[in-house]
């Protein structure tokens, strides 16, 4: 069986909302954020310290949208691939790969410097700046999403996962608020599927069972900032 480690949130959550729309079964190992920090062991399992931490059988993956290029290709039958040889393969594998390294790696920037570094060494114009950046990249979207419901092929596909959770994730940050029309109407699309819906909600049960907080860890940190120390919060990292 598949068995797939996650971080409320994460990048991991690509490999779960994709498994999720190919219903296989898989096995959730749920860790606190960030893992390298709350459990030394995971080094072992993972030597980056990251998720997702993907393995199946033989296989051990690591970065999340070859992850999900990985699963729709070997589920051809699911619709979610597109094959080398349709004409939309290109833009298939253009957006899967958009969705990660030109949408998400900018609002990490944001995150490390707008919520996890410590007070003293925020820096409120590289938040600004990248969010910026990552809403600019975001608007060359807009075109194609005023014509077609999903990026690619005429249809929903791993494509769509990717850049998906790079809408979670903004949404996460306050950048939601400032999509344009189109990008705004696709964001609600996706969040209206039901893979999608069920994967937030294994996710939040999965968390719970295993005793990791169900909270990301940018609601932690906000939660932290306000002085609510709730029992329970996890454990800043040094």
């Amino acid at each position: 069986m598949i068995r797939l480690h996650h971080c409320v949130s994460a990048r991991s959550f690509r490999p779960l909302w994709l498994l999720e729309e190919l219903g296989l079964p898989y096995e959730l190992v749920m860790h606190a954020f960030p893992p390298r920090v709350h459990d030394a062991a995971f080094l072992e399992i993972n030597p980056l310290g990251t998720v997702p931490a993907l393995f199946d059988g033989e296989v051990a993956m690591t970065e999340s949208a070859a992850i999900c290029q990985y699963l729709a290709s070997r589920h051809p039958e699911s619709g979610l691939d597109v094959a080398p040889s349709d004409p939309a393969y290109g833009d298939y594998l253009n957006f899967l790969h958009f969705g990660e390294a030109t949408l998400t790696f900018p609002q990490t920037l944001v995150l490390r410097y707008g919520h996890f570094e410590p007070p003293e060494r925020r820096q409120p114009q590289v938040v600004e700046d990248y969010a910026r950046w990552c809403l600019s990249r975001l608007r060359t979207l807009e075109p194609r999403l005023a014509r077609e419901p999903f990026l690619c092929a005429g249809r929903f596909t791993a494509a769509d996962v990717s850049v998906g959770y790079a809408l979670l994730l903004a949404s996460h940050i306050g950048l939601s608020e400032r999509f344009k029309p189109a990008v705004a109407a696709y964001w609600e699309r996706l969040q209206q599927r039901a893979a999608f819906q069920r994967a937030l909600a294994v996710e939040r049960e999965a968390a719970l069972a295993q005793g990791v907080s169900p909270e990301s860890a940018m609601e932690w940190h906000e939660r932290h900032d306000a002085g609510d120390f709730t029992p329970g919060a996890r454990t800043r990292e040094k």
